[in-house]
């Protein structure tokens, strides 16, 4: 992804660390990026789709949303078949039984952090792949100040930020800002600062979004 500029394109990305579809949309996007020989700035913004999810949630990811839906667990289970198998067609090896459910928190406010110091882009390829492919518990400070620091972020100033909760308020007005925008669901994608785009949607309609913005269409 290119980034920087003045003449980039801005696309902002509001997601979930806990969502697959999220994790599916970012392939989708660096797809169409791939092909675009305009230039881009990418920024990731905060939002959770479980907010009451306990950071050390006792049970299987079948277990969450089988509570979490209100769905049976034999529903939930070929849902989460049917999403690892769309996944694979995108690169991806999600691990549903090694997942560890867990809040998002601070796994965000280490994503604004990591902003601060040209990394943004980095930790979120790296958190994602850590929670559905790996089995990697991203709730926890310990284990993020490691994944920060396997991307180059210093460790002990991530840890101070992690507990500091000095990023807390960012995340907070990530979300109050989604609110305003009408977005309740994610990964959801702003680019120009206009037109919005909602869902992990085929590359070829990002790749369409910005030939219209770059020739002034929208």
């Amino acid at each position: 992804m290119s980034v920087s500029a003045e003449s980039a394109i801005k696309i902002d990305v509001w997601s979930d660390v806990a969502c697959p579809w999220c994790y599916v949309g970012k392939r989708r996007l660096e797809r169409a990026l791939s092909t675009w020989h305009g230039e881009v700035a990418i920024e990731f913004h905060s939002f959770e789709l479980a907010p009451d999810t306990p950071v050390d949630f006792a049970g299987s990811e079948v277990d969450f949303l089988a509570r979490h839906k209100g769905m049976p667990n034999d529903q939930v289970e070929q849902m989460l078949t049917q999403m690892t198998s769309l996944a694979a067609e995108e690169g991806l090896a999600f691990d549903y039984e090694a997942l560890q459910h867990t809040k998002t928190l601070k796994a965000h406010e280490l994503l604004h952090y990591a902003k601060t110091v040209g990394k943004q882009v980095d930790m979120k390829e790296r958190l994602l792949k850590a929670y559905f492919e790996q089995g990697r518990h991203v709730g926890r400070v310990g284990e993020l100040v490691a994944l920060a620091d396997e991307i180059g972020v210093d460790p002990e100033k991530a840890r101070d930020a992690l507990e500091s909760g000095a990023y807390a308020d960012d995340v907070a007005a990530d979300i109050a800002q989604a609110h305003s925008l009408g977005i309740n669901g994610v990964p959801f994608y702003v680019f120009d600062g206009r037109v919005g785009v909602s869902g992990a949607q085929p590359s070829d309609v990002f790749t369409n979004v910005l030939e219209r913005i770059a020739r002034k269409e929208l």
